[in-house]
């Protein structure tokens, strides 16, 4: 019998990788110290069941988008030091983020921009490790639909 999914052995080489992303700030510049970043949508669903019926269904009643990552701390950053004055001064910072994964083999590009950024959850102000890198974890909520830019061409 032969192999069902002949695709998946043909297209091993052109899976991506982290050295294929970038997350940009709102300006456009490259956040290079990023070590990672991850975008997630949290769909929440409310359940039924009809009459008559033994299924339950559910419908979509909101969701929730939120923009992690993590940096290495090489020096101070700008989001850094918006953080901390968001603290003393009890407003914090509303930001706009790029995240972009770029194919070695085409160089064609998927963006996603994630407007009206506000942090959320536990932030790291320091957090230093014996034997580790020095880095700082981020999480923030997009309290708006992300907007996707443009995105990869379909090589299959």
């Amino acid at each position: 019998m032969g192999i069902l999914n002949t695709a998946a052995s043909g297209d091993v080489a052109k899976i991506m990788s982290g050295k294929d992303g970038a997350l940009y700030d709102e300006e456009g510049n490259l956040l290079a110290s990023v070590e990672s970043f991850q975008s997630q949508a949290s769909i929440t669903n409310a359940s039924y069941q009809p009459l008559g019926s033994a299924q339950e269904r559910s419908a979509m009643t909101g969701y929730r988008l939120t923009l992690t990552f993590t940096e290495y701390v090489v020096y101070s950053s700008r989001l850094f030091q918006l953080l901390m004055e968001g603290l003393k001064t009890s407003r914090m910072p509303v930001l706009v983020f790029r995240g972009m994964v770029r194919s070695p083999y085409d160089n064609s590009e998927e963006q996603v921009v994630y407007r009206d950024c506000v942090p959320d959850g536990t932030i790291d102000i320091q957090n230093m490790q014996p034997g580790e890198l020095y880095k700082r974890a981020w999480n923030w909520i997009v309290n708006q639909p992300p907007e996707l830019q443009s995105q990869l061409n379909n090589l299959g």
